[in-house]
C-alpha cells in the first residue's frame, strides 16, 4: 500500500469511557462512547455498561434500533418479551427491534458489556421507549446527538 491509497483520518474516532458522562437513568452506569456526539458517527451508536450485583436496566425497546450486547464479565439475565436468557462473560445477545428487554446482574461480580445499537432512530428522543419505571427519572437520557 502506497501513501496516496491510505485515508486520512479527519476526526476523533477513538473515545475513552472515561471521557464520557455515566448515565445512570434506566440503572447501571452506561457510557456512549462511539455517537453521532462523540466522533460523528451516523450509522449508530455504542459504548459499555456496568451493573454492580442486583442491579438493572429497566426495561424498555427501541422501535427503530437493533441492540448488540457483548457480555465481557460477570453474569446476567437478560428478559426479552417476558422470556428470560442467560448470559456469562463471552457471550452475545442480539436484541431485534421492537422488543421489549430487561437486564439485570444476577452474579455476585460487577458486570460489564459492550452495546452497540443500530441504525440511528430519526431523532435522539425517539430512540428509546421505556415500559418500566425509570431508575432515576431526574437523570437525562444518553446524550447520543445526530437526527434532525
Amino acid at each position: 500500500m502506497t501513501d496516496t491509497d491510505r485515508t486520512t483520518i479527519s476526526r476523533t474516532v477513538k473515545v475513552s469511557a472515561g471521557q464520557v458522562e455515566a448515565n445512570t437513568r434506566r440503572g447501571g452506569d452506561i457510557r456512549v462512547t462511539l455517537s453521532p456526539k462523540t466522533v460523528g458517527c451516523t450509522s449508530g451508536f455504542g459504548g459499555t455498561l456496568t451493573l454492580v450485583p442486583g442491579d438493572h436496566v429497566t426495561e424498555h425497546y427501541h422501535p427503530y434500533s437493533e441492540e448488540f450486547i457483548h457480555v465481557i464479565t460477570g453474569e446476567l439475565e437478560m428478559t426479552l418479551d417476558g422470556q428470560p436468557v442467560r448470559l456469562t462473560a463471552g457471550d452475545s445477545l442480539l436484541v431485534p427491534i421492537g422488543v421489549r428487554h430487561r437486564l439485570v446482574n444476577t452474579g455476585t461480580e460487577t458486570a460489564c458489556c459492550a452495546f452497540h445499537l443500530s441504525p440511528l432512530a430519526p431523532r435522539p428522543e425517539l430512540g428509546h421507549v421505556d415500559t418500566d419505571q425509570v431508575r432515576h427519572p431526574e437523570a437525562a437520557d444518553p446524550r447520543v446527538g445526530g437526527g434532525t
